[in-house]
């Protein structure tokens, strides 16, 4: 059965290459206008991002404005919430990109690192906060995959913050998040969002590789 997305919500097992090819062709022959829109605007936000382009925050805005609508009418209604937060925090990112610095040194806002220390803290209060999110998911809901879907939620809250702030390790933290979400959105059958994953994932590499390079040189 296809959603209203134009994807295929039943999973599939020994599903072959040639039958998810044809599954994703499918597919991408439903898809509609304004999901294909806010895809297209996903990618070039990242794109951006990548560059330190402060427009990126405009594409994320648009992007998520539309999944969260497209989401909230489709009742699902946590991923519209995520995507509020993700709305909220482009309007966030663009002022802290372009403002944060200038109020004080007159110069826009550089990528900076955060401790080992820091890391590993915030690694395991999320964690922690994950697990029991998580158990609150699995046995007082209907959710599937709950606790992998919680963590990847609650880490995308936390990066998408740092990338708001330009920490470095953002892009570390969005590779594992996208690599999971390949994993949960093949079981699932959504074949599409897999794919985009895929590309978010090597976009966030090259991302870490792109802003490592700048923060050295800085």
């Amino acid at each position: 059965m296809l959603s209203r997305f134009g994807y295929i919500s039943t999973f599939t097992k020994g599903l072959s290459i040639e039958n998810f090819i044809n599954i994703v062709l499918d597919s991408l022959k439903i898809v509609t206008f304004w999901e294909a829109f806010a895809m297209t605007l996903s990618i070039l936000y990242l794109l951006l991002a990548i560059k330190q382009n402060i427009w990126c925050w405009v594409a994320g805005f648009f992007s998520t404005l539309i999944y969260t609508i497209l989401f909230y009418d489709a009742l699902l209604l946590m991923d519209s919430f995520l995507n509020l937060y993700y709305l909220l925090m482009s309007i966030y990112g663009w002022y802290s990109w372009k403002y944060t610095n200038k109020l004080i040194e007159k110069k826009n806002l550089e990528i900076s690192k955060l401790s080992l220390k820091t890391n590993l803290n915030s690694i395991l209060i999320l964690t922690f906060l994950s697990i029991i999110l998580g158990y609150i998911m699995d046995n007082y809901t209907q959710a599937q995959y709950a606790y992998l879907d919680t963590f990847t939620t609650v880490f995308a809250i936390f990066s998408t913050f740092l990338l708001a702030k330009k920490i470095l390790e953002n892009w570390l933290y969005w590779i594992v998040i996208d690599t999971i979400s390949v994993y949960i959105y093949i079981n699932k059958g959504f074949y599409i969002t897999s794919i985009l994953f895929i590309f978010y994932t090597i976009l966030a590499f090259i991302a870490y590789i792109n802003w490592k390079k700048v923060y050295a040189n800085n």
